[in-house]
C-alpha cells in the first residue's frame, strides 16, 4: 500500500460529508438514469399485473425465466459485499476502511432487489401475504420443511436482518458526526438515530466487539444462503440440475459476481463523490488479485458441472448439455460467458499496471457481471426447456419486452438506492478514516522512514 495521506479531522468531514450536507449537480445527474430505469420497470410490472403472466415469455414447460435468473444473480451479488467486509474486519486489514460500508450497503439493496423477483413472478403479488400470514393451519395444510423453497425465505430473511444490523451499527458514530455538524430538523433526526452516541471508551469498545461478533456470525449465513438457493435446483429432478456440486458452485459464482460488483462500485464512488484521497489504486490492485483466485476456482467448478453430466451418461442430461454447447443461442451465450468471466479479464488482471488502472478495472468488472448473469441464464433455461422426457413437450423460451424491462430496472433500482443512501449517509465511514489517521505512525526500517499502522500504546510496545 502507498503512504497514507495525512488528513485532518475537519478535512475528512468536509470530503466525506458533502453529499449529505449539500446537493450538487453531479449527484442529480447520477440519480436520473437509474431512476428512469426504475420508472420503466414500474410501468412494465403494472402491465404484467394488469394483463397477467401471459405478457411474459413464460410457457409450458419453461415456467422459470428472466425473473428467476435475475433472482439468483442478485442473491449472488449480495453475498460478496458482507463476505468482503466480514473477512477484512476479522483480519483487521487496514485497506478495508473505504470499501466496507459500500459493500455492506450493496448487500442489503441487492437482497431487497432479489426478493422482488419471486413476488413479481407470482403474478398476483397481493396474494402472497394471504399465503403467508396467517397460514391456513385449519385445513391441515402444512409447509414441507424438507423443501428448500421453505428454507429460502428463512435463510434470506436471516441474512438480510444481519446485514441491516451490520450496516446500522457501523453508521452510529457517523450519525453522531452529522448530528454535531447539522442544524434544525437534520440535527434532531440524526441525534435520534445516533442513539446517544458520545464516543466514550465504553461505547467504542461495545461497537468494536459487536462488529467482530457480527462478522463471525454472518460468514456461515453467507455460505448457507446461496447453498440453499442452489438446492432449489439440485433437489429437483430437472436434468442437469440434480448434482451435488451445485452448492459450492453457486457459492463461488456468487463470490465472483459479487466481488466484481464491489469493484464496479469502488470506481463509481471514486468518480462521483471525489474520493481520490480514500480509494486508491492499491485497493483495486488488492481486489484484482483476489478476483484472479476466485475466477480460477469458479472455472474449475464450471467444468466439474459438465463432468457430472458426462459421467452419468443419462440421455436427458446429455440433451441439455448438447443444447447448452451446440444449439443456438446457448452456444453463443456459453462462449460469451466464458470469455467475459475468465478468458478476457484474467490475463488483464495478471498485469499489475492493469490492476492499478481504475478505468480498465471498472470495465473488466462490468464484463464479469455480464458473464455471470449469462451463466445463470445458461444454467436455468436450457434445463427447463428440456425437462420433459417426451420430445414433443419440449419448448423454446423467448423472453418478452416486459420481462427484459423489469430485469434492467433491477439494476437501476440498486443504483438508485445506493445514490439515495449516499445523500443521507456517508458511503465511506468518516470515523474509520479518523481512526486510521490516529493509528498512523512513521517507523524506521533501516535507513528509510515507512508509514505504518500501530494499534498498541507506547507502554504495550515497550513491554
Amino acid at each position: 500500500m502507498r503512504n497514507r495521506p495525512v488528513l485532518t479531522a475537519p478535512q475528512i468531514n468536509d470530503e466525506l460529508l458533502w453529499p449529505v450536507m449539500t446537493l450538487e449537480r453531479r449527484h442529480v445527474l447520477a440519480f436520473i438514469p437509474p431512476f428512469l430505469l426504475v420508472l420503466a420497470g414500474v410501468v412494465a410490472a403494472t402491465v404484467l399485473i394488469w394483463q397477467g403472466l401471459w405478457v411474459t415469455g413464460l410457457q409450458r414447460p419453461a415456467f422459470w425465466g428472466f425473473f428467476i435468473v435475475n433472482f439468483v444473480f442478485w442473491i449472488g451479488v449480495s453475498h460478496a459485499g458482507t463476505m468482503i467486509s466480514s473477512i477484512l474486519r476479522l483480519t483487521q486489514a487496514e485497506w478495508k476502511r473505504p470499501i466496507t460500508r459500500a459493500a455492506e450497503v450493496m448487500t442489503v439493496f441487492s437482497l431487497v432487489t432479489a426478493l422482488m423477483h419471486p413476488v413479481i413472478h407470482a403474478g398476483r403479488p397481493w396474494r402472497i401475504l394471504y399465503w403467508l400470514l396467517p397460514y391456513d393451519f385449519f385445513r391441515g395444510v402444512w409447509p414441507d420443511v424438507r423443501s428448500p423453497l421453505v428454507w429460502d425465505p428463512v435463510a434470506i430473511t436471516t441474512y438480510l436482518t444481519g446485514s441491516i444490523l451490520f450496516v446500522f451499527t457501523a453508521l452510529i458514530p457517523d450519525f453522531a458526526i452529522i448530528r454535531d455538524h447539522a442544524t434544525g430538523w437534520r440535527r434532531k433526526i440524526y441525534g435520534w438515530v445516533a442513539l446517544g452516541w458520545r464516543g466514550t471508551p465504553r461505547q467504542w469498545q461495545l461497537q468494536g466487539i459487536f462488529g467482530i461478533l457480527m462478522s463471525a456470525l454472518i460468514l456461515p449465513v453467507f455460505v448457507s444462503v446461496h447453498s440453499i438457493v442452489s438446492w432449489d435446483f439440485a433437489v429437483s429432478v430437472v436434468p442437469a440440475w440434480h448434482v451435488t456440486v451445485y452448492a459450492p458452485y453457486f457459492v463461488i459464482g456468487a463470490v465472483h459476481s459479487g466481488v466484481s460488483m464491489v469493484l464496479t462500485l469502488m470506481a463509481l464512488m471514486r468518480w462521483i463523490f471525489r474520493l481520490e484521497n480514500y480509494i486508491w489504486e492499491d485497493h483495486f490492485d488488492a481486489v484484482g488479485r483476489l478476483l484472479i483466485v476466485i475466477a480460477t476456482v469458479w472455472l474449475f467448478f464450471f467444468f466439474l458441472d459438465f463432468s457430472f453430466s458426462f459421467f452419468t451418461r443419462e440421455e436427458q442430461e446429455l440433451a441439455v448439455m448438447e443444447r447448452r454447447l451446440f444449439q443456438w443461442p446457448f452456444n453463443v451465450i456459453t462462449i460469451i460467458m466464458v470469455l467475459t468471466s475468465y478468458v478476457i479479464p484474467i490475463p488483464l488482471w495478471m498485469n499489475r499496471r492493469v490492476r492499478r488502472n481504475i478505468a480498465l478495472m471498472f470495465w473488466t468488472s462490468i464484463l464479469v457481471n455480464i458473464g455471470m448473469w449469462l451463466e445463470r441464464f445458461f444454467l436455468i433455461i436450457p434445463a427447463i426447456e428440456r425437462k420433459q422426457q417426451l420430445t414433443f413437450l419440449w419448448s423454446n423460451y423467448v423472453p418478452s419486452l416486459v420481462e427484459s424491462t423489469i430485469v434492467l430496472a433491477s439494476f437501476g433500482m440498486v443504483g438508485m438506492l445506493l445514490i439515495l443512501f449516499a445523500k443521507f449517509f456517508p458511503l465511506v465511514p468518516a470515523w474509520e478514516q479518523k481512526e486510521g489517521q490516529t493509528f498512523r505512525q512513521t517507523i524506521q526500517i533501516g535507513d528509510a522512514q515507512v508509514d505504518a499502522v500501530i494499534r498498541e500504546s507506547e507502554e504495550e510496545r515497550a513491554w
